[in-house]
């Protein structure tokens, strides 16, 4: 399962960004570090595509996929040498998969903040900051101890010293660690070893409704130029606390309604479940029947019997082939007798890499 932790500094909107996910009532009132233990929540991922081929299928039980979401408590200045609470910040953060890092981006005399007057980016590098410096100190007790192995001839260590080399580096001109893996096996070592700037990370913009409506605002600007100087590619993903609290109280018609009549085509909250989705290269597939149409979530490059292999240890193993079409298509088609008869239902065998959509029927031996 995808574990989401939301970051930030008190009072930018974390709290409440959990609560809207989650439906969870988890305190927010604006004091710094009224989050202490993280709070963890279970979201069904906003998926039309899974309820669409359910509905061709009549399936007694629809089961979207799921991510966690964890409310960590706020960073401050000094976090790395353990002010507020940033040992637990930091132990916190390293337990997850991805960062949602919250920047407040509105006005509002009433809700306290840790640093004077409405900064983003200062904001942002705040934090960004104190995650480098505790890697920092991560990375220069590891080299030393590598060090020390590649001196008495364990030729394993020296890899892994010049790729810590190449962090502290990355670290020094801020950039993170992420910047320094050059293949998918040394950023791997790098989660390996707890480095937090190796994480996948996206910015999430908290927005008055006047900027949302925009789509964007002077604020959000200078926040978006700041994450791209300081992660080429990185996402900035913009909603509104103050919008999403209250859709969070409505019934889903009435969220439905009250969407439409604000000009918004999508919630904050679904985009930033599927920017988590693209930042870790996800993807989801489906397997549909008359029982049950449930959504899983692969790695995009995945072959047919990995993806096999969450559904069932035993589909992997006995493996023989996959029947695949597209969610559209099984749509449009009105289901799996139709697709086979117009030739559209593939026959995949062991190499195929599973896409995005993918209505997958596995046949295996048992």
């Amino acid at each position: 399962m995808l574990r989401i932790g939301i970051v930030g500094l008190p009072n930018v909107g974390k709290s409440t960004l959990f609560n809207a996910l989650t439906a969870a009532k988890v305190p927010a009132e604006s004091y710094p570090f009224c989050t202490v233990e993280p709070n963890v929540g279970i979201v069904p991922i906003p998926d039309p595509r899974l309820g669409a081929s359910a509905a061709v299928a009549k399936s007694g039980k629809v089961v979207p996929a799921v991510v966690e979401f964890v409310d960590i408590a706020g960073l401050v200045k000094g976090a790395s040498k353990g002010e507020g609470l940033g040992n637990q910040f930091l132990a916190h953060i390293r337990e997850v998969d991805a960062i949602a890092h919250v920047v407040r981006c509105f006005e509002e005399p009433d809700v306290a903040h840790v640093e004077p007057g409405i900064d983003p980016v200062r904001d942002h590098d705040v934090v960004t900051t104190e995650l480098a410096l505790a890697d920092l100190a991560t990375v220069e007790r590891r080299l030393e101890k590598e060090r020390k192995a590649a001196r008495t001839h364990e030729r394993a260590a020296a890899p892994e010293v010049e790729l810590l080399q190449r962090v502290r580096e990355a670290l020094d001109r801020g950039a993170g660690a992420r910047a320094a893996a050059r293949s998918a096996q040394e950023l791997a070592t790098l989660r390996h070893l707890g480095l937090l700037t190796a994480k996948p990370t996206l910015c999430a913009a908290n927005v008055d409704e006047a900027t949302l409506a925009a789509g964007t605002g002077p604020l959000v600007r200078a926040l978006a130029e700041a994450v791209t100087a300081h992660r080429q590619g990185a996402e900035v993903v913009v909603f509104s606390g103050k919008l999403e609290a209250e859709l969070a109280e409505l019934t889903e018609d009435d969220r439905a309604d009250y969407l439409r009549e604000a000009g918004i085509a999508e919630p904050g909250l679904d985009r930033i479940v599927h920017a988590g989705y693209r930042l870790l290269g996800l993807g989801t597939f489906y397997t549909v029947n008359e029982n049950e149409a449930r959504a899983w979530t692969f790695q995009r490059g995945a072959t047919a019997p990995e993806c096999a292999g969450q559904v069932h240890s035993d589909m992997r193993r006995g493996f023989i082939r996959a029947e695949a079409i597209g969610w559209e298509d099984f749509v449009r088609l009105g289901g799996y007798k139709a697709a086979r008869d117009s030739g559209l239902l593939r026959v995949e065998g062991r190499e195929y890499l599973v896409r995005d959509g993918d209505v997958l029927l596995f046949r295996f031996s048992g």
